[in-house]
C-alpha cells in the first residue's frame, strides 16, 4: 500500500456542518521561510500543542513562532469525524494494562484520563466556549457472559491491589444490568462520569485562540517530507505542497498519518477506518436515559453511542459488518466513502436495543467515515522521537484521544518551549515513545481483530 497521506475530499460528519471561519484559514498568503516550531496537523492534538505551546511561552516571556501546517481543512481528520464522547477510561483498558505492566502505571493513566476529563470541563466552562459539553454517566454494556466475567475479573484486580479510579465505577452483574441500563440482553454493566461534547467546535475554539496569539495556521497545505536529518544549522526542513520551511522543532500532531512522514512509526501507528452516524428520534420514549453507552460484544465488537442537546443521538461503531474483510479497515487512509454493510446495520439501531424506543421512529440521518490511529502496542506516543533531536511525537490515540490529548500536549509543550524532560512534564510513563516500543513486533490491532 501506499504511504499513508489524507485523501483529498473526506466525507462531511455531522460535526463538520457548520464549517468555522478558520476552516480553511491562512493566515499568510505564503509560507514563512522558518519558524521556531512547526505543528503537522490541526486536529484536537495539533490545535491544543499550538495553544499550550504559545501559552507557555507567554509564561516564560519567551516570544516563540508556531506554524500549523494541515492538509486538508482545520479539524478534518479524526476529531472532526468521531463520535463526540469525552469519555475516560478507569478500569477497562487499565485492567488490561495492570495485568501487563503492573498497577502502578496502569493507574496513571486512569487517573491522568479522569483529570482530563475535570481539567477540559474547567477549561471549556472558563473560556465559554458553546460546545455543548455535558458531563453525566456512561453505561457500558456487555453482551457477552464470557468477554463480561473477563472484564470483571480485570475490574476485580484493580480493586485488591489499590486502585482508586476503579472504585469510582459501578458494577451491575446480569440479573440486574438490563433493568439499570435499559438495554436489551445485556449481561453487565459497567457505570462511570464521563463527558460528551461537539469536537469541532472545541478545536476550532483552540485553533482561534492559538491564530489571535500569534500561531500562524496554513490550511489546504499537505506536508510530503520531513528531511531525514537536520541541516547545519541544527533545523529540520518541512517539505509541502506550497514550499519548504525550516523549523528547530518539529511536532507530529498527525496520528494516523505519522508514518508516510516519520517512517520509524511504520508498522506502530496504523490508520484504521471507523463509522459513525447521527440518529433523529421523531417520537422520543417518556424518561428515556439520556446517558452515554458503550456496546461491547467482545475485545474488538463495541459500539458507542451519546445523546445529543438537540435530541438527536450519534452512534459509532458497526465493526461486526467489515471487520471480517481486512482492507475495509486497516491501513486505510480513504475517508471519502462509507461501507454500505455499516450503513445498514444502523438502521433501527435505537429500535434493536433500547426497550421502549419500538415506536420512536428513530432512523438514521447521516454516516460518515473516519480515520484513526491505532497503535500496535495500544498505547499513544508521546515526547521526542528517538534519534531525532527536535522532533516530538503526539500521536496515535487509538480512537480514544478525547480524554488524553489536551493534557498530552501540554506535556509536549513543556518538552518544546521549556526544554522540561518527558519525566518532568507529568505525562503517564506507558505514553512515551521508546527505541523499545519501536522495536516491538507484536501487533495488537490485528490480533484484537481475530475476535
Amino acid at each position: 500500500m501506499s504511504e499513508p497521506f489524507p485523501v483529498d475530499h473526506g466525507m462531511t460528519s455531522f460535526w463538520r456542518s457548520e464549517p468555522h471561519p478558520f476552516d480553511n484559514h491562512r493566515s499568510t498568503d505564503a509560507l514563512p521561510d522558518e519558524s521556531d516550531v512547526v505543528i503537522i496537523g490541526a486536529g484536537f492534538a495539533g490545535a491544543a500543542t499550538a495553544y499550550h505551546c504559545l501559552q507557555q511561552s507567554k509564561a516564560l516571556s519567551r516570544d516563540i513562532s508556531v506554524v500549523v501546517l494541515e492538509a486538508r481543512q482545520a479539524c478534518s481528520g479524526a476529531t472532526g469525524r468521531n463520535g463526540g464522547h469525552l469519555k475516560p477510561d478507569p478500569y477497562y483498558q487499565i485492567g488490561i494494562l495492570a495485568a501487563e505492566y503492573g498497577v502502578d502505571a496502569a493507574e496513571e493513566v486512569a487517573d491522568f484520563e479522569m483529570k482530563h476529563l475535570l481539567e477540559l470541563q474547567s477549561f471549556i466552562e472558563r473560556e465559554n466556549i458553546e460546545c455543548d459539553l455535558d458531563v453525566d454517566r456512561v453505561f457500558d454494556v456487555q453482551f457477552d457472559d464470557e468477554h463480561c466475567a473477563k472484564t470483571k475479573a480485570g475490574y476485580d484486580l484493580l480493586w485488591s491491589q489499590g486502585a482508586t479510579r476503579v472504585k469510582e465505577v459501578e458494577f451491575s452483574p446480569p440479573e440486574s444490568a438490563e433493568a439499570v441500563s435499559g438495554v436489551k440482553g445485556a449481561r453487565g454493566c459497567f457505570s462511570y462520569r464521563t463527558g460528551r461534547v461537539w469536537p469541532y467546535k472545541l478545536v476550532m475554539h483552540l485553533l482561534k485562540s492559538a491564530v489571535l496569539g500569534g500561531a500562524n495556521l496554513q490550511t489546504n497545505t499537505p506536508v510530503h517530507r520531513v528531511s531525514e536529518s537536520p541541516d547545519v544549522d541544527g533545523k529540520w526542513t518541512v517539505e509541502t505542497s506550497r514550499g519548504s520551511i525550516r523549523a528547530k522543532k518539529v511536532i507530529f500532531a498527525s496520528n494516523a498519518y505519522t508514518a508516510a512522514l516519520a517512517p520509524e512509526y511504520k508498522d506502530h501507528i496504523i490508520p484504521v477506518r471507523g463509522v459513525c452516524s447521527r440518529i433523529v428520534v421523531p417520537n422520543p420514549p417518556e424518561n428515556a436515559k439520556k446517558c452515554s453507552y458503550t456496546f461491547r460484544s467482545n475485545a474488538w465488537d463495541y459500539d458507542y453511542m451519546i445523546h445529543r442537546p438537540d435530541g438527536s443521538i450519534v452512534v459509532g461503531g458497526a465493526k461486526s459488518t467489515f471487520y471480517h474483510n481486512r482492507t475495509d479497515w486497516y491501513n486505510n487512509t480513504d475517508d471519502s466513502k462509507v461501507m454500505e454493510s455499516a450503513v445498514r446495520y444502523l438502521d433501527n439501531y435505537m429500535q434493536r436495543r433500547f426497550h421502549g424506543w419500538e415506536d420512536s421512529g428513530a432512523y438514521t440521518d447521516r454516516v460518515w467515515t473516519g480515520i484513526m490511529g491505532d497503535t500496535t502496542d495500544t498505547l499513544p506516543h508521546l515526547g521526542p522521537v528517538p534519534h531525532k533531536p527536535g522532533q516530538l511525537i503526539i500521536a496515535g490515540f487509538n480512537g480514544h484521544g478525547m480524554p488524553q490529548i489536551f493534557l498530552s500536549a501540554q506535556g509536549i509543550a513543556k518538552m518544546t518551549v521549556d526544554a522540561a524532560s518527558y519525566e518532568e512534564t507529568g505525562l503517564p510513563r506507558l505514553f512515551k515513545t521508546t527505541p523499545e516500543r519501536l522495536a516491538r513486533t507484536e501487533n495488537n490491532v490485528l490480533e484484537a481483530g481475530k475476535g
